[in-house]
Formats: C-alpha cells, sequence, structure tokens
C-alpha cells in the first residue's frame, strides 16, 4: 500500500477484525502508548470492532499531559520577567499551572508566543536581540532531537539570548514503571514516532524480563488493526516478542544521527511524570557543556508552590487504571475549552479523544 486512502479501506479494516476474532480466545489487555494512537483509535471506532475480552487502554504517551505542574509554573514565572520573550507550541499555552496559565499570562500582558518549530523560537530571537528568548521544550524522543539540533545551530549562530527550558523525557521507563506499578497488562502497542528515532531494540527488555510483547504501530485503521492481530498471535503462541507493525518507517536501529544529536547536547537524569512519579533516568537534562542554552540554570525565579487541581484523574487516566468517563469533572467543570487537567488540553490527551470520539452516556 502506497496511499492513506489505502490503509483506511474498510474490507481491509473489517478482514483484520475477523481475522482477530477468529484467532483471539484468552483475554488481552492492551496499552497503546502513544496518544496518536489513542486519538487515531477513538477517530475509527475501532474499539467497536474487536471482541468484548480485548481490551485497549491508553497510557502516558501523551507529552503535554505528562509534563508537571511545577514545570508549567516555572514557565509563568519566566514568562513573568519583561526581559523574557517565552516561545511554545500551542497546546502548552493552555494547560492550567497551580493559579495560572500561559494563556492568561499573555492575557495580562505577558510575551508569550505559540511557535510551530524551534527554528520559529531561533529566528525571534535573532530578531530580538536585546530580549531572551526561551523555548519550553517538551516531549519524548520524537521531539527532543530537533531541540538538541536547536541548540547547536544557536551556538553555531552565536545566538546567546536563546535557552531552552527542558522537560523532555524517554519512553521505556515509564513502559516499566507501569509494568512494576500493577497495572495489569498482557501487551503494548508501541510509540511509532518514538520508535523512528530510537528503534525498535530499546524495548527489547519488555518480553526478556516481563513476558510481554510490544508491537510497534502505524497510525491508520489498518496499521492498528493489523498490531492488534500480531499481540493476539503472541497472546495465543505464549511467545512475546519485539515486532514492528510500522516497518515502512520503523527500523530496528533506529534514526542513528538523531540518536547521536541527543547524545551530544542531552543526558538523563531523574525525572516526575504525572499519575507515575519520579522514575529514575527518565527525563533529558541539558549537559553542562551548553549550560549557557538552559533557561533553568541561566534564570533564577521565583516558583509558586504546586497546587493539583482536587479531583482531577488524569494520572489514573495515564496509568490506564480510571477511564476518562470515571472522572466526575469530565465533560461538565472540564472541558476542552475550559479544562482543568492537561488530558483535557492536549491534542493528543485521552481524555480530549473522549471528548471528542466518545458519547457521553
Amino acid at each position: 500500500m502506497k496511499y492513506i486512502d489505502e490503509y483506511r479501506r474498510r474490507e481491509h479494516v473489517l478482514a483484520l477484525a475477523d481475522l482477530i476474532r477468529r484467532e483471539s480466545r484468552k483475554p488481552l489487555r492492551i496499552m497503546e502508548v502513544c496518544g496518536g494512537h489513542t486519538m487515531a483509535l477513538r477517530r475509527f471506532g475501532l474499539h467497536s470492532l474487536l471482541p468484548d475480552h480485548i481490551e485497549l487502554i491508553s497510557g502516558p504517551g501523551c507529552p503535554v499531559c505528562v509534563t508537571s505542574r511545577q514545570f508549567i509554573d516555572q514557565a509563568i514565572a519566566l514568562s513573568r520577567q519583561p526581559e523574557i520573550i517565552l516561545t511554545t507550541y500551542g497546546d502548552l499555552n493552555r494547560v492550567p499551572g497551580s493559579s495560572s496559565s500561559l494563556e492568561q499570562e499573555k492575557a495580562r500582558g505577558g510575551d508569550i508566543r505559540i511557535v510551530y518549530s524551534i527554528l520559529d523560537a531561533l529566528t525571534i530571537a535573532a530578531q530580538n536581540p536585546e530580549k531572551q528568548v526561551v523555548f519550553l521544550g517538551i516531549g519524548f524522543e520524537t521531539t527532543s532531537p530537533a531541540t538538541a539540533a536547536g541548540i547547536l545551530k544557536a551556538q553555531m549562530a552565536g545566538l546567546f539570548n536563546f535557552s531552552v527550558l527542558s522537560a523532555h523525557k524517554i519512553m521505556p521507563p515509564a513502559m516499566a514503571a507501569l509494568i512494576d506499578q500493577g497495572v495489569n497488562l498482557h501487551g503494548y502497542i508501541g510509540p511509532g514516532h518514538v520508535s523512528t528515532i530510537t528503534g525498535s531494540k530499546i524495548y527489547d527488555f519488555i518480553p526478556q524480563k516481563y513476558g510481554l510483547g510490544v508491537v510497534i504501530s502505524g497510525f491508520e485503521p489498518t496499521d492498528l488493526m493489523q498490531s492488534v492481530y500480531m499481540l493476539v498471535r503472541q497472546r495465543e503462541t505464549h511467545r512475546p516478542a519485539v515486532e514492528i507493525q510500522y516497518n515502512r518507517v520503523v527500523t530496528r536501529e533506529g534514526n542513528l544521527k538523531a540518536q547521536q544529536l541527543l547524545e551530544e547536547v542531552f543526558e538523563l537524569r531523574d525525572d516526575w511524570w504525572r499519575g507515575l512519579g519520579v522514575l529514575p533516568q527518565s527525563g533529558m537534562a541539558i549537559r553542562t557543556r551548553y549550560a549557557d542554552f538552559d533557561a533553568g540554570k541561566r534564570f533564577s525565579v521565583e516558583i509558586e508552590p504546586t497546587r493539583e487541581d482536587k479531583g482531577c484523574l488524569c494520572g489514573e487516566v495515564l496509568k490506564g487504571l480510571k477511564k476518562p468517563t470515571d472522572c466526575k469533572l469530565f465533560g461538565k467543570a472540564c472541558t476542552p475549552s475550559d479544562p482543568v487537567g492537561a488530558c483535557m488540553v492536549s491534542s493528543e490527551g485521552t481524555c480530549a479523544a473522549y471528548f471528542k470520539y466518545v458519547t457521553i452516556q
């Protein structure tokens, strides 16, 4: 298949659903790690094509959702500094902090600008040499190479009024933590975009240590249904393994150049994940040799004590322990236009997917 409509062809999807129903006998709980998969599964209604004993659970693969409220509070504190222009992706702009949001700070006069890439932030830095330009770097192995490249480009261009506040994370520690913390799973639908960078080899420990399968999937309906079928086969034959369904993009070794960029600019550190807590060696800190571009080290700002909203179930939703519809705030006090939790803000958030595609009973 070469074109998108071929990956969405109804007869292909239904044929895979029939194959799954005929061969699946054992209960199967599968977590899709990537927020893009969550959206695609809900958008195309693929859950409804599976037998009742196969359950698809959403995981912590939305970068905005797992970013800590303390990071938002720190970004807000930076945005209040008159010499700083804060640049950020759009989703992060609306995530609530402890007492404000970047969107509210912008309405109050803060110089906060939405960018589509770190290159936009570099352009702003070049155009405003009298200002300090801070870029909010969030996301997994998918987006962090671009941040690394941006820092290197800023250094080469002599843009020392540019820096990054990094909340970048890596995915494997979170996948291990879910199992270690007792989340009942039989396999993962592995993240397609992350795996493009990392390759499939980073998941080898999951079948070896935990006896669970991983199938790295694309984002179209036939991709996802085929991935479910591959996990069914692993479960029925007692052969958990790492397999690549998304082989038109993902390889075992991944993008070596991007991996070299990450190694050059970042080093691992312990980091906090919403729902999972502090996970060892799960975050990306900017190396000391690039400290001139580390906003966390360059700017000392007073950050207000972090407060979480009582009643918000984002943490449990991200672990697959609750569904968005289990939350009393869902669709009432918490909506995409007036979000309480990060899972309702992001275009990859589980609550946003449910609100958009699942009928509220």
